[in-house]
């Protein structure tokens, strides 16, 4: 029997032509695995599509209940944001993708997975780092980096083996999507200058203009409720998806750094993911004692890198997963959002955890703070300030001389 692959099945053209390419070239039997976490696709045509390419089986798994309770809540938990503006949202489905391909591979006794991943990348880094952690033994295959065909080329190959690719010669963008969000690259937008064209947006388009409030309630750092109903996490992440979308709020444009060493302009759209962390972080700020808070605050952004960089099954990542599920332990109440076109914004919030104490916080009657201990407080506070002034000379009103 010939050597067994299970491949990463998008259904796109790179993956559609990889089955035939492995078949081909490496002489191997091809087992696809697709992993709907909340694209909008067809799931169908897609398991059509593989079969007919030469897959011998080809698998499709629901993992969106799972992808945002284990994947996408732990990064909001944190506030991890990449360069303090990405919500990571292709990052995070490479990791269970990666997880649901090694069971595939051990349960139909392959020696290797494989991706449809190009050479400059940070997928190819996320894909194969987490199937070495996973499972080391098996080999990781990349077809798109050993090919050498264009896109061109791929079309005609897939015509060659009538294998019904939708993908044409003229495509415009890349866009990669999943219930978190929407990341949309290539075409005019590789042009940092060229404005993001407005057909590029699908999630975040202004259809309502009266404005309204959203109250999201969180347990434990995690979102459970939307207007005080109860939804399961993936339901939730979508709802709030259609809420803060129809708003025409949740867009991004920026620069990044790959992790392959090059700077890339990308375009995401991340309506339900910006707003549920632009609630917890709120929240945070009423529940959490404050050097925990300032601490969390530092080490939002490594962990944000580690995923970026596909170090989700890692020693660091695990560790600070610790870290951040101590750290949740009060972060539980509710937050309200005002929706405004082209608005979210955080207009009240409440816990019967927080540490917001209304009678040490107030300037009326009800004040119980003692002012007469400040003046001690701040002069040895200030004490050290006060030494080197005096035997130093202070701070130069001109500046360096």
């Amino acid at each position: 029997m010939s050597r067994r692959v299970v491949l990463a099945y998008s259904g796109g053209l790179d993956t559609s032509v990889c089955v035939r390419w492995l078949i081909e070239h490496r002489d191997v039997e091809v087992i696809t695995v697709s992993a709907d976490v909340g694209q909008t696709t067809e799931w169908a045509p897609i398991r059509e599509r593989a079969l007919a390419a030469g897959a011998v089986e080809a698998e499709v798994v629901d993992v969106r209940e799972e992808f945002a309770r284990d994947y996408c809540f732990p990064v909001l938990r944190a506030n991890a944001l990449y360069e303090g503006r990405y919500p990571l949202v292709s990052a995070l489905s490479r990791p269970v993708i990666t997880k649901y391909l090694v069971e595939a591979a051990r349960r139909h006794g392959a020696d290797a997975v494989a991706h449809g991943c190009t050479g400059k990348g940070n997928d190819q880094v996320r894909f194969e780092v987490s199937a070495r952690a996973l499972a080391p033994d098996l080999e990781v295959l990349a077809p798109v980096r050993e090919w050498g065909m264009s896109r061109e080329d791929s079309i005609d190959y897939a015509a060659k083996w009538e294998i019904p690719v939708t993908a044409s010669k003229a495509k415009l963008y890349s866009v990669d999507d999943n219930l978190w969000g929407r990341a949309i690259e290539a075409g005019v937008i590789e042009h940092p200058w060229n404005a993001p064209p407005e057909d590029i947006w699908e999630m975040t388009r202004t259809v309502v203009g009266e404005p309204r409030e959203v109250v999201v309630g969180f347990e434990a750092g995690a979102p459970v409720a939307v207007d005080g109903g109860r939804l399961a996490p993936h339901e939730l992440v979508m709802r709030m998806n259609e809420l803060v979308g129809a708003y025409g709020w949740g867009r991004l444009d920026m620069v990044e750094n790959r992790r392959v060493g090059i700077k890339s302009r990308e375009t995401y759209e991340a309506p339900g993911a910006l707003a549920l962390m632009l609630a917890h972080e709120d929240l945070e700020g009423l529940c959490l004692e404050r050097d925990l808070q300032r601490e969390k605050i530092r080490l939002a952004h490594r962990y944000a890198e580690l995923v970026y960089d596909g170090l989700w099954f890692s020693p660091l990542k695990d560790a600070l997963d610790a870290f951040v599920e101590s750290s949740q332990r009060h972060v539980t109440g509710e937050v309200r959002l005002r929706l405004e076109p082209g608005r979210c914004f955080v207009v009240g919030r409440q816990s019967g955890l927080s540490l917001y104490d209304y009678g040490l916080a107030t300037y009326d009657a009800a004040d119980r703070f003692r002012h007469e201990d400040s003046e001690g407080f701040v002069r040895i506070w200030g004490l050290g300030i006060q030494t080197w002034a005096a035997k130093q000379g202070g701070v130069s009103s001109g500046g360096p001389s």
